[in-house]
């Protein structure tokens, strides 16, 4: 078992050196998860987030260097005039998470089957730390990990969720099953998910924007659920979907 959860993780594999935007950065301060080597913003930005920032920073002790505008846009079109050097995130091994998760007295894990789309990543996290999620597990190929994008979408919700990131999503699927798991694919044309009592511990899986859940991967849920829907339309974008299972899955725990 420990050999098929070493094989599943990418311990040594980490992200992002700097933090761009203004909730991030502020997210980042207060959470302490990482250490911050420096922050560095710009000679006209203001408001009461920037003031913020600047006191938490101080009473840490850590540096602030003031530059022109234009070099922090240039870096990044995100940087709302600042940006915090950081130690690399590292993503969580999965027994860790599941050990964490069982923390819980009804555990919730959110697994994401090849979200490619770095924007709606940041936007399930941020989904995942509101409704209480305990942590999310994302596959290695074909899909975005943890990038500048994704932190700054998630608008600082990244300090505050547990990620681990496997090479194959059905060797943990079967990993969660042995440790008491029950599987939730999220796909059109399932059980009505705000009619349904699912059982905990769960783990929900979101498929990936244009293509859904693998045949692979949906073989292996015990419940495939749905969102009902009033009309004939396209299904959801995924993180769309994934706030409005989380919500509902959040009223029974």
């Amino acid at each position: 078992m420990k050999n098929k959860i070493n094989e599943m993780n990418e311990t040594n594999e980490s992200s992002i050196g700097v933090v761009y935007g203004r909730n991030p950065v502020l997210e980042l301060l207060k959470s302490d998860k990482r250490t911050i080597n420096k922050i560095t913003i710009s000679k006209t930005a203001v408001g009461s987030v920037i003031s913020e920032i600047l006191k938490l920073a101080r009473d840490r002790a850590i540096a602030i260097h003031y530059v022109p505008s234009q070099k922090l846009d240039k870096i990044s079109p995100y940087s709302q005039g600042i940006a915090a050097e950081v130690s690399a995130m590292e993503y969580i091994e999965i027994d860790s998470l599941i050990k964490m998760s069982k923390e819980n007295p009804k555990p919730l894990i959110v697994l994401l089957d090849c979200i490619s789309d770095p924007r709606n990543l940041g936007a399930i996290i941020r989904n995942c730390a509101a409704f209480g999620a305990d942590g999310i597990i994302i596959p290695k190929w074909r899909a975005s990990g943890v990038n500048e994008t994704a932190s700054k979408t998630s608008a600082g919700a990244i300090e505050y969720v547990s990620i681990s990131r496997v090479s194959n999503l059905n060797n943990a699927i079967d990993l969660l099953k042995k440790e008491g798991f029950w599987i939730a694919g999220a796909e059109t044309g399932g059980q009505n998910l705000t009619t349904l009592d699912l059982p905990f511990p769960l783990a929900v899986i979101i498929g990936s924007e244009g293509e859904g859940l693998r045949k692979i991967v949906k073989e292996n849920c015990d419940y495939i659920i749905s969102i009902p829907q009033k009309n004939e339309i396209s299904s959801l974008n995924a993180s769309c979907a994934a706030a409005i299972i989380l919500y509902e899955i959040s009223k029974h725990r």
